[in-house]
């Protein structure tokens, strides 16, 4: 545009002069454009200031600058973070391990709204019995309930005798008539219908502030503190359906892989209970064939379309005879339910079922984290290996046994069907040593205690009807300490979240004169190459 004044050209032409009627409009056009720039400046200055200062945003200011300040904040924990020149702190990386941070299995729901850790008091047990077997199984569930911190109920088909009411265990609740519903299965029980329905019954009764449902036998011993550890790994907010198949092949395969069996333990979120209340009854009416109450309640679950959670600790143990195969080779995983305990043989030599029982549960309860967790150490001026199993057993090889052996369950037991071959199970199994002379020298739990923050377990050499054969016959080789009677296991406690990440436990010989044995086992040190090198 030409300017309003004479102005010089550049060029040798004669400048031109507009009309002042065209200069004086170029003019208000000019000064309108400048109004219009400074009230826009204006406006998005407001708008700025009024953002800022909103309460919203303040109170992320706030946030953002004490996060600057606590302890959590990477700025107190690198070195050059006083520079206050630094380069920007980049985010961080998903391998990054802190012990500040929340346990990694954590759902990300959960680390983003801060939701509380559950507690027991958060879980309603529903506990599937028998009327006419109440009287010797409540001795069963009084070793391991809690009645001052644990809700739930003992379902039984009829009411027991009011004499046989007793505050110390869970409250008798009576189910309700299954006769309108069809069970057309030739050889189970119409019961199933009844347990299968537990679920749906405890969740009508409307208790406050349930998170989690958990379904039981009156045959179950449960690790409630290893459950509530478990579960902690979850999101109850979301529909969650946690267990474990048989041990049994046969029953897996008849019923369902992917099938929670309930004498073993079933977890169920509140969201899931929610909708099975829904359905349930409905549902089962489709399943008039199904065998019992496992199968029925996971065949609704399954139209829900919720897969299971498979969690190691949840034992249905649908074996018979010995157990000693299974509880030394424990999964490396938090103990949490053990079932069937009446099919096998006691735990511990000497004892009656029962008072083995007993001393299974006080162990259990002494060293809840750690109870049944194995470790394996190794002397090598004899030439032993120590497999200890703790709160049961520590068994001395008379010779190195590498780790991949012992991981297998030694074959001492039958499946639930009564037969004893390796494929009735779904677990690894070896079979036992023949030889007498590569069989392990047994020392059972006899007391456990606690030694201020660890524990001290006592463990008695068992008598075997085979010692005097290794004697003549593995000669000159005396059997493995053939002095020492006792042996002690100081056991350090686990981490709280040990069970995120689990690993077998590192072992050491403390003492290894000719009668007196001591062992010390915990958790590895983070450094540690494996528990196996670091313990030759």
């Amino acid at each position: 545009m030409l300017p309003c004044h004479n102005n010089i050209s550049v060029t040798n032409e004669r400048p031109t002069r507009l009309p002042r009627s065209r200069c004086r409009r170029w003019r208000q056009s000019r000064a309108g454009i400048a109004f219009v720039a400074v009230a826009a400046l204006l406006i998005s200055t407001a708008a700025w200031l009024s953002l800022v200062f909103s309460g919203t945003t303040t109170h992320r200011w706030r946030r953002l600058k004490y996060w600057e300040g606590s302890p959590h904040s990477l700025s107190g924990s690198i070195p050059w973070s006083s520079f206050p020149d630094r380069l920007p702190i980049p985010p961080l990386p998903p391998w990054f391990d802190s012990s500040q941070d929340t346990p990694r299995n954590r759902s990300l729901s959960e680390r983003g709204n801060g939701k509380r850790e559950i507690s027991l008091n958060d879980i309603v047990f529903g506990i599937a019995g028998s009327s006419h077997l109440w009287k010797r199984r409540r001795e069963i569930v009084r070793l391991w309930w809690r009645p001052l911190e644990m809700r739930g109920h003992i379902w039984l088909e009829e009411q027991v005798p009011p004499e046989e009411a007793d505050d110390s265990l869970p409250p008798v609740m009576v189910s309700e008539d299954i006769s309108r519903f069809r069970y057309t299965n030739p050889t189970g029980h119409p019961s199933g219908l009844r347990i299968s329905r537990i679920l749906t019954e405890s969740f009508r009764l409307g208790l406050p502030n349930v998170r989690w449902f958990v379904l039981g036998d009156d045959d179950t011993v449960f690790n409630v503190d290893n459950l509530v550890a478990v579960l902690n790994k979850y999101d109850h907010s979301e529909m969650m359906y946690i267990g474990s198949p048989s041990e049994s092949h046969s029953a897996n395969a008849y019923f369902s892989h992917s099938m929670a069996f309930g004498g073993g333990g079933i977890a169920i979120s509140y969201p899931l209970a929610e909708a099975l209340s829904n359905l349930h009854d409905e549902c089962i009416e489709r399943y008039p064939k199904l065998y019992g109450s496992d199968d029925r309640l996971h065949a609704c679950i399954t139209e829900l379309g919720v897969p299971l959670t498979r969690e190691h600790g949840f034992h249905q143990w649908d074996i018979r005879g010995n157990a000693h195969g299974l509880l030394s080779s424990h999964p490396i995983a938090p103990f949490i339910s053990i079932h069937h305990v009446e099919y096998v043989d006691p735990f511990y030599p000497g004892l009656s079922s029962l008072d083995s029982l007993k001393l299974f549960t006080k162990a259990m309860k002494t060293e809840p984290r750690s109870f049944l967790q194995r470790s394996i150490c190794y002397d090598r001026e004899r030439h032993l290996t120590f497999s200890v199993s703790l709160g049961y057993v520590v068994q001395v090889f008379p010779n190195i046994v590498l780790p991949r052996e012992l991981e297998r369950s030694e074959h001492t037991y039958v499946a639930w069907n009564k037969l004893g071959h390796p494929q009735e199970f779904d677990h690894d199994t070896r079979k036992s040593y023949k030889s007498v002379c590569k069989k392990p020298v047994l020392f059972f739990l006899k007391d456990v205690m606690k030694d201020g923050n660890a524990t001290l377990g006592s463990y008695s050499r068992a008598k075997a009807k085979d010692d005097l054969k290794r004697k003549v016959f593995c000669f000159p080789h005396p059997p493995p300490l053939q002095y020492v009677q006792n042996i002690q296991v100081l056991g350090y406690p686990l981490g709280k979240n040990w069970h995120q990440v689990p690993r077998r436990l590192c072992c050491k010989v403390n003492n290894t004169g000719d009668e007196a044995f001591q062992l010390t086992v915990g958790q590895c040190e983070k450094g540690a190459l494996s528990s196996f090198s670091d313990s030759l």
